[in-house]
């Protein structure tokens, strides 16, 4: 079936006709009939969350579970959410799943890779004394990234610069890129200074971090929905939690600041619900995010640093139609009117 959609394509604002050729788009009308999905609105080349771990049954049962697994992207793609980064995954993705017409983009990491020198005590890190090895096979095996986990207790020691540098120069040997936990100073400032391409998290982020990550074109995933979740749980008065809550008010004032000095802010979500990212884009301007860049980073920002291409000749039909401009009204991001996903009508 061929589609029509007309409207204001995003994020360029020109006001254009678009048409679906199976898996693909066009701008330029085919021969044989089409129907027409949208005629006005604002076409938006999907939604994506590029920091999400869908799998487990609950936050409390660190296992993968198939079901859990396709209810959760199912969720995701009910949203209008048509493409997703796994930075950690308790498994492999189901057969058949990815490749499936009404399935999101998947981009794996594989699995959390955590150094011996580190951490034992957490069930769902992978951990090993080679972790230069680990990870360049793990970057291989899974959609050229691995993740690492950068620290764990942001009172303790992080993984050590040297071991970090070593790990982000093997995997970009091999082609791929490296995703970071960050949630101390210490782990971030190591993080940005050894040149990975991702910093997830980055709590009680230093503001030499910033320069450095722009200097190494490392991107900054705040996953802002997920603290803001725990903060309000966080009410005893003691040293540990007032660390934990001067970390994420600094991790917030970075936001912006990383975004002025030229770093790429991405949204991610690490929550359930699964399909929030549109409550991810509301914090990143809260933050202080310019509306437009928030947009961009939870859809063609983000389609850009995955490799996926946004609304131009030729590219993957994943559209997303809106009554109003996401970028004046991010509200609307909750309520598509249209998905479009691999060519094929969600809603």
């Amino acid at each position: 079936m061929t589609y029509h959609l007309r409207g204001t394509v995003l994020p360029d604002g020109s006001v254009r006709d678009v048409w679906t050729l199976g898996d693909r788009i066009t701008f330029e009308r085919p021969s044989e009939p089409a129907v027409t999905l949208a005629d006005g609105g604002f076409l938006l080349p999907g939604l994506v969350d590029v920091h999400t771990h869908p799998g487990s049954p609950s936050e409390d049962e660190p296992a993968f579970d198939a079901e859990a697994f396709a209810t959760q992207i199912a969720q995701h793609r009910d949203a209008g959410t048509t493409a997703l980064r796994f930075p950690g995954l308790l498994g492999e993705i189901p057969t058949g799943m990815r490749e499936a017409p009404d399935s999101p983009r998947m981009v794996s990491a594989g699995r959390w890779l955590a150094w011996a020198g580190l951490s034992k005590s957490t069930p769902f890190h992978t951990v090993t004394d080679d972790l230069v090895a680990a990870a360049v096979a793990e970057a291989k095996a899974h959609d050229g990234w691995c993740k690492l986990v950068g620290d764990w207790d942001f009172e303790a020691d992080p993984v050590p610069y040297e071991v970090l540098r070593a790990v982000t120069d093997a995997v970009h040997a091999a082609g791929g890129r490296v995703a970071v936990h960050c949630q101390s100073g210490r782990g971030a400032v190591n993080a940005a200074r050894a040149g990975v391409d991702s910093v997830e998290h980055g709590m009680g982020m230093p503001e030499e971090c910033v320069d450095l990550m722009a200097a190494h074109g490392t991107v900054y995933v705040p996953t802002l929905t997920t603290f803001a979740r725990s903060a309000p749980r966080r009410t005893r008065d003691t040293p540990r939690e007032r660390l934990w809550h001067a970390g994420h008010e600094i991790m917030v004032r970075r936001v912006r600041e990383a975004h002025d000095a030229g770093v790429t802010v991405l949204a991610g979500t690490d929550s359930a619900p699964f399909g929030n990212v549109a409550t991810e884009v509301g914090h990143l301007i809260a933050a202080g995010l310019p509306a437009e860049a928030a947009v961009g980073a939870a859809s063609w920002t983000a389609r850009a640093f995955l490799g996926l291409p946004g609304l131009t000749e030729g590219a993957l039909a994943d559209i997303t139609v809106y009554d109003a401009d996401p970028r004046r009204e991010p509200a609307v991001l909750r309520h598509p009117r249209r998905i479009v996903l691999r060519g094929l009508v969600v809603r």
